[in-house]
């Protein structure tokens, strides 16, 4: 944090000298080529929910609760150098609560160095990245995502072997005409340190405590209208009419021997890899001549953990126990987002004519997480319903989000659902 506020102190007075400041740019040069750019946003969230049966805080029980926290706060601080040379950098806080550890402090999530050895065709890159596989919003831009999330179930492996999606890694990535293409290395991260940590092997697949073999990442896609950038990692959610974007993108994740299980003795450790496919389309442009625009995203994934494996996502959870050991989903907000298995997710947006409210207008979207999991004896479904009203575009906007959400007993039966109220306000400078 330190190191990047110095650097910021080091480049703006150059502001003053020569230098221009314009849509939080310094350029570098004459013509704008080579710059360093500044960004900033942050997601707060005020939430009314119902927990999970079973639900403790700090060992009290709870049924449901209200909760105010930071979604997101996230600095970006990256620059074209040379006609060749790029830099990124990003640091920020995720899901920071009231149940969160004091003064944790801001951490890395992004620090790569990226040379154009082809320029527009192929450059080649490492370091701390969100470069990835699999599908669009495995690596999504926040700030532009069209909810209040992304579909968070693309980030397969998120804080379990990576750092919030960040991977350690080396990467190709480039443009040959409309096909844009992202290839990647990774060094999977330690599971002794991620998320759901445990060394107990079961009959039922999970992360292999080995030391890991190197992760395979590819994300594909054929961008039939306007191009998008891939100067960063980072897809857009929404446009808000600004593009006609029309793309099909296939990937994939591929680890070998990532995952480990007991065998049919209960005492031989059998290996398997992990490896997951997908498929999507998205398409994102303006209609009508109001301002009006029209959001559309699908996708197809199979997810093979191996045997019975199932994660679960808790979204800033408001609680840290439970003393229902019949339920699947754990305390809070937790539900069965990740598993074996397919999963068919859909989100739709329509952005109202400008200058609806004033100058601003809203834009509603539904989305809904449609899942088969291995585990699981009936579908999986997990459902977003909201409505954003655009004060500033996606620099300033504020978000309404009912979420449904089912609940699960270890036996893999449906019991029962449980309902969020989200609110968010987004504050984005870019």
């Amino acid at each position: 944090m330190i190191a990047f506020t110095g650097l910021l102190a080091t480049l703006l007075p150059s502001v003053s000298q020569a230098q221009t400041l314009k849509d939080g740019k310094v350029y570098l040069n004459e013509d704008g080529s080579h710059f360093v750019k500044f960004t900033l946003v942050s997601q707060i969230w005020l939430r009314t929910q119902d927990y999970n049966p079973g639900t403790t805080i700090f060992g009290y029980s709870k049924n449901s609760g209200t909760d105010i926290g930071i979604r997101r706060f996230r600095m970006q601080l990256f620059g074209q150098l040379t006609d060749r040379v790029f830099i990124y950098s990003q640091i920020g806080e995720n899901n920071f609560n009231n149940l969160s550890d004091r003064k944790l402090g801001l951490f890395v999530h992004d620090a790569l160095g990226e040379y154009a050895v082809v320029k527009k065709h192929l450059s080649l890159g490492g370091g701390l990245s969100a470069w990835s596989g699999l599908s669009r919003f495995a690596s999504p831009s926040v700030g532009s995502i069209m909810g209040v999330d992304a579909p968070l179930f693309q980030q397969s492996t998120n804080d379990v072997t990576d750092q919030f999606l960040r991977k350690l890694s080396v990467y190709a990535k480039g443009k040959l005409g409309k096909f844009d293409y992202r290839l990647v290395m990774a060094q999977p991260m330690a599971f002794q340190k991620g998320t759901g940590y445990s060394a107990t092997l079961s009959p039922t697949a999970n992360f292999s405590s080995l030391p890991p073999k190197m992760q395979w990442n590819g994300y594909f896609q054929y961008q039939f209208k306007d191009q998008e950038s891939n100067q960063t990692p980072y897809m857009t959610g929404t446009y808000l009419g600004k593009k006609k974007v029309f793309n099909v993108g296939v990937g994939f994740v591929y680890q070998p021997d990532a995952m480990w299980k007991l065998g049919a003795n209960m005492k031989d450790t059998v290996q398997t890899n992990m490896l997951q496919l997908a498929a999507d389309v998205y398409y994102d442009a303006p209609v009508g001549t109001k301002g009006q625009a029209v959001s559309l995203y699908g996708s197809v994934t199979h997810f093979d953990f191996g045997t019975n494996y199932i994660r679960n996502l808790g979204v800033m959870n408001p609680a840290n126990g439970t003393n229902d050991k019949n339920i699947l989903n754990g305390g809070g907000n937790g539900f069965p987002a990740y598993g074996t298995g397919n999963v068919l997710y859909a989100q739709a947006g329509y952005k109202l004519s400008d200058n609806l409210i004033g100058k601003t207008t809203l834009m509603p979207y539904a989305a809904i997480q449609h899942a088969n999991y291995e585990k699981l004896n009936t579908p999986m479904n997990f459902i977003d319903l909201g409505v954003s009203w655009l004060l500033s575009g996606h620099t300033s906007k504020l978000t309404a989000s009912y979420q449904n959400r089912p609940v699960y007993l270890n036996n893999g039966d449906l019991s029962e659902r449980k309902g969020a109220l989200v609110v968010q306000y987004q504050a984005f400078f870019n």
